[in-house]
Order: structure tokens, then C-alpha cells, then sequence
């Protein structure tokens, strides 16, 4: 039994990492910082790690789709990000293919 759930564990990483970027960019219309993230994938039921959600964020930021700016007005400095015109375009996309894909795999896995 212990086989099947150390393949099961493997393919869900697999699974939920191909939909970090998705469910991130997803919540960045209004600027939020990691740890307020944190908290609402939690409350959602997709619990994140510091440790995966940081480095997301900030990858997200290079490759242009996060803009983000710091601030520095409460009692420790705030990295916020919010999603830039090229990170909407691009979640445009990647919403209409989950949600494509999720109809197809509908009907594959016998929902329909």
C-alpha cells in the first residue's frame, strides 16, 4: 500500500503544480502580499507553502505577468504584487484550457 500512495503523492505534486500559476494569478486583480495569499488558499482549501509560494511569486514578476511594488507604511515593509496586462492575457488563456480541459476530462473519467 505503501507503493500506491508514494505514486498517488507524486501525482498529485504534479497535478497541484500545474495549477499554482493558474490559482495565483487568478487572485491578483486587487495587490496582495505572500502571506495574505497564504492565507486565502487556505481558507479556499489549497493550502501553499512560503517555500513554494515565494519563489512562484517572484518568477511570476520576471517573466513579466506580476508587477509588484513595496510598501512601507506599516511596522514592516510589504512586497505587494498585482497582476500586470501581459499576466491577464495570459490568465485569460490558461483559464479557457482548464476549463476545456476539466470539460474533457469530464467526459474521459465517465461524468458526463
Amino acid at each position: 500500500m505503501t507503493e500506491a500512495n508514494d505514486l498517488i503523492n507524486a501525482f498529485r505534486l504534479e497535478l497541484r503544480r500545474g495549477v499554482l500559476v493558474l490559482a495565483v494569478l487568478s487572485q491578483m486583480d486587487t495587490a496582495r502580499y505572500g502571506y495574505n495569499l497564504i492565507q486565502r488558499f487556505a481558507e479556499q482549501g489549497l493550502p501553499i507553502e512560503e517555500g513554494t509560494l515565494y519563489p512562484l511569486l517572484r518568477r511570476l514578476e520576471k517573466q513579466g505577468l506580476l508587477e509588484s511594488v513595496w510598501e512601507v507604511t506599516e511596522t514592516r515593509p510589504r512586497k505587494y504584487y498585482r497582476i500586470s496586462p501581459l499576466g491577464r492575457e495570459v490568465l485569460n488563456s490558461l483559464k479557457a484550457e482548464w476549463l476545456e480541459t476539466v470539460e474533457i476530462m469530464r467526459g474521459i473519467l465517465g461524468g458526463e
